[in-house]
């Protein structure tokens, strides 16, 4: 069966089983993710935490993964689930070791049951300041989290969705991931890195009927900024007067940018998860910009879309192609 084939008896029985859920009335209703497991990796706080428990209160089974465990945030997640009775396991994984990463997706898999319905790759990190100045400790650091983290996950999670013949990947972007703002370090470029990683793979997948969706936050009030400041500062620290000497109201800058000032909702993100996870198979966007005010990705992502149809969508990938972008 082809992919546009396939796309159109599951948008058909999708509609019949929508018709008929909607018919019962059934209480399944209330929770949409019953019955799916969910495996999302930085939970310790911003929107792996909130995802977390957002899920889970839609029906989910979440294994929430973070590093250096134990650590007072898996307590304190533990002590929210077990207070709501919410379905929420909490294993350790840093995204940048292989062996967490191996050990950490099969113990998921075993509270799950089998293969992952959903990965969510959440962890990442943010630095500051000039491409130059940023040391290849920075370098590798951060585009070990951001973009070997996601592929490590992926790679992990996908032979038991394969065999399953159906998955989801949401991997958390940045509006960052299609524009660009200067002395922002090596942030975007892992960003366009992981948005390039996720659409190929989205495109590759079609066969098995896994699904991949880039999230794309705005601005939020989170840790990211807390922690981005953490890391600026060390490598301020690391710079030489002359390197500091040539961007010096940037590098003044670094590691004393506030993010609190922000108003939007993080919830927002955890709940456009929700939303495209429960949306029948086949029909699930490949990107959603996510923010209440400007989204100048959006633009982007129109223009891209529309080339790679225009240029691939006659070719041998064609119908992969448009499958991902129908």
């Amino acid at each position: 069966m082809s992919p546009i084939q396939r796309r159109t008896v599951i948008k058909g029985a999708a509609a019949v089983a929508a018709a008929t859920a909607l018919s019962s009335k059934t209480k399944a209703q209330a929770k949409p993710l019953a019955g799916k497991s969910v495996l999302i990796t930085g939970s310790s706080s911003g929107f792996g935490y909130l995802a977390a428990l957002h899920l889970a209160r839609e029906g989910a089974k979440v294994i929430a993964t973070m590093r250096n465990l134990p650590r007072k945030e898996a307590d304190e997640l533990a002590a929210e689930a077990a207070k709501e009775k919410l379905d929420i396991h909490i294993v350790e994984i840093d995204v940048t070791s292989d062996e967490q990463v191996a050990k950490g997706v099969a113990k998921a898999e075993r509270i799950s049951g089998g293969a992952l319905d959903i990965l969510i790759n959440n962890a990442g990190i943010g630095y500051a300041g000039p491409i130059e100045l940023q040391d290849m400790t920075a370098t590798q650091l951060i585009f070990d989290t951001n973009v070997y983290g996601p592929h490590r996950l992926a790679r992990a999670v996908l032979p038991g969705m394969r065999k399953a013949k159906s998955g989801l990947i949401f991997q958390i972007s940045s509006q960052l991931g299609r524009v660009i703002v200067p002395s922002a370090g090596h942030y975007s470029p892992t960003k366009f890195a992981l948005e390039a990683m996720s659409e190929a793979m989205a495109y590759e997948l079609v066969p098995h009927n896994i699904e991949v969706c880039v999230i794309q936050p705005g601005g939020y009030p989170t840790n990211v900024w807390v922690n981005r400041n953490v890391l600026a500062k060390e490598l301020k620290g690391r710079l030489t007067a002359e390197e500091a000497n040539a961007y010096p109201a940037l590098v003044a800058r670094m590691g004393e940018e506030d993010g609190t000032g922000r108003t939007a909702d993080p919830m927002d993100i955890p709940r456009a998860i929700a939303e495209i996870a429960a949306m029948p198979a086949g029909t699930r966007p490949l990107r959603r910009a996510v923010h209440p005010g400007n989204r100048p990705q959006e633009a982007i992502n129109k223009v891209s879309a529309d080339t790679q149809v225009n240029w691939l969508g006659g070719s041998p990938y064609g119908p992969w192609i448009k499958a991902v972008h129908d």
